[in-house]
Parts: structure tokens; C-alpha cells; sequence
């Protein structure tokens, strides 16, 4: 039978090709509808990370 707690392999940081290591996780609130669009994404966690970024230096730049 399978750990339940997973493997050691889970332990270590994600590793992904940006510039900045990613290590923390954000959780909010949706709707469904946002959910399941978001979800049909080639990469939906690399769509949500380069929109909140777009939002974030639009919000500096007024």
C-alpha cells in the first residue's frame, strides 16, 4: 500500500524555469465558472502568476 504522506521526492522545493524560485502558495476564493476557465489553460498556474503580476505593476504604475 502507497505512504499516504507521499515520498521524499514531495519534500523538496517545486522547481520551475522562472526567474525567482517559487516558494510559497497563495489560496482565494472563486466562482466555479473562474475555476473551470482558469483550469482550461495550457499551464493554469502560469496564467494566474503572470496575470496577478500584470495587475500588480498596473496597480504601481497609477
Amino acid at each position: 500500500m502507497p505512504n499516504p504522506k507521499g515520498s521524499l521526492e514531495n519534500l523538496n522545493n517545486f522547481i520551475t524555469d522562472t526567474e525567482k524560485p517559487l516558494t510559497t502558495t497563495i489560496s482565494f476564493r472563486a466562482t466555479e465558472k473562474m475555476k473551470q476557465e482558469v483550469k482550461v489553460q495550457d499551464d493554469p498556474a502560469e496564467f494566474c502568476r503572470e496575470r496577478i503580476q500584470k495587475a500588480l505593476d498596473d496597480k504601481k504604475g497609477k
